[in-house]
């Protein structure tokens, strides 16, 4: 049980990468306090766990929102004791245009979702972490922040992924030395609605770009953040973890 009584946020754990993570967390033992904006969506993930034993509690809303995640914290401590750790991933692709063609507005609602919820959620979930004596928090990046290749029309994305990975960088230096240890995620194509499930013909040429010829599946990605949640990652932090198939290796 890497996890057993931890209590781990996970944002974005309505579906995919998010719902994965949560089903595996909760069978490794932790308390979890689930975040999403879609609340029927995230009821049916933790009415499931509870099913099968498991503790989760849920609290809708957006992580755009600075109030939400000091709610989401303040939720932690009130059902489970503290917090112990997070799997903060939530995101969004946005508008996939050239950024000369890209609104302010859209531009801005990329950065927001994916960048100033990293900050927000940091600045609420570090001094819990500090309470309890130290943590975990992984964050989810992507390769498109690391190397994406000039794929185009994701100037957005690719920036706030990428300010992801030194905002980690920065937070991990500031902190080890309080047992708080950070890290980023990168995943590569994974079969999420947010990754084109349901188009097969998109889906093939998503699976094509990696040279392993396929999409990861939700779980490989939330095993990768239950690695870096758990203490057999005890001497990893600051780390971009990459976990795309071979994608960052392709298009360097």
């Amino acid at each position: 049980m890497e996890l057993e009584g931890r209590t781990i946020i996970i944002t974005g754990a309505s579906s995919g990468i998010g719902a994965a993570a949560a089903q595996l967390f909760a069978a490794e033992g932790a308390n979890l306090v689930l975040g999403a904006r879609r609340a029927a969506e995230l009821e049916t993930v933790a009415h499931g766990i509870r099913q099968r034993g498991g503790e989760a509690v849920v609290l809708p809303g957006d992580v755009r929102d600075e109030a939400y995640a000091e709610a989401l914290v303040a939720l932690a401590a009130e059902r489970f004791g503290g917090l112990d750790g997070a799997f903060n991933n939530a995101g969004v692709v946005g508008a996939m245009q050239p950024v000369t063609e890209m609104s302010p507005a859209d531009w801005d609602d990329v950065i927001a979702v994916n960048l100033r919820s990293a900050y927000l959620a940091a600045r609420a979930q570090i001094p819990a972490l500090r309470r309890k004596g130290g943590g975990a928090l992984v964050f989810t990046s992507s390769f498109v922040g690391f190397s994406n290749g000039g794929l185009p029309g994701m100037g957005a994305y690719a920036a706030s992924k990428a300010g992801m990975i030194g905002l980690v960088q920065s937070l991990a230096s500031d902190h080890a030395a309080e047992g708080i240890r950070v890290n980023a995620l990168l995943p590569g194509g994974t079969v999420t609605p947010a990754g084109g499930e349901g188009d097969p013909a998109t889906m093939e040429f998503v699976a094509n770009l990696h040279p392993v010829k396929r999409m990861a599946t939700p779980v490989e990605i939330a095993q990768a953040a239950l690695f870096l949640l758990c203490d057999r990652a005890s001497f990893v932090t600051g780390s971009p973890m990459i976990v795309d198939g071979g994608m960052s290796v392709r298009l360097l």
